[in-house]
């Protein structure tokens, strides 16, 4: 599932069709498209061509094996992930991982929310 080359930075419409994929797995446009209807509006055609851009960009690998052609990301959900985060901190964060996380703990974060960065924290410091 892994690509070997890297893959171009998705764009938000991109992000919500491998939300989808992620969340289902490989799928044929009328899925992805009847998924995403779910919550907003999107054509059916508007959902293919992003899909096929998205192809373009290897962002998403297309089985071509069947007249409905299917999708499937890429790359797994923690690797665009932990490629955006590095991107997004390299950016606007200088570099700093620590200036990027006391940027994003703040009056907003629950009690919960911080008892669990905690946790995080102590199981990586054993």
């Amino acid at each position: 599932m892994v690509n070997a080359r890297p893959a171009a930075k998705p764009t938000e419409a991109e992000l919500t069709l491998l939300n989808v994929l992620w969340k289902m797995g490989p799928a044929t446009v009328r899925q992805v498209h009847d998924e995403v209807s779910n919550y907003q509006k999107t054509g059916y055609t508007t959902v293919l061509k992003i899909l096929q851009i998205m192809h373009e960009k290897a962002l998403v690998i297309r089985d071509e094996s069947n007249r409905a052609h299917v999708y499937a990301a890429a790359n797994s959900e923690t690797h665009t992930q932990s490629s955006l985060i590095k991107d997004l901190i390299s950016k606007a964060f200088g570099g700093s991982t620590s200036k990027l996380v006391m940027r994003a703990i703040d009056d907003s974060t629950s009690a919960k929310e911080i008892n669990d960065i905690r946790q995080l924290l102590d199981s990586l410091d054993k």
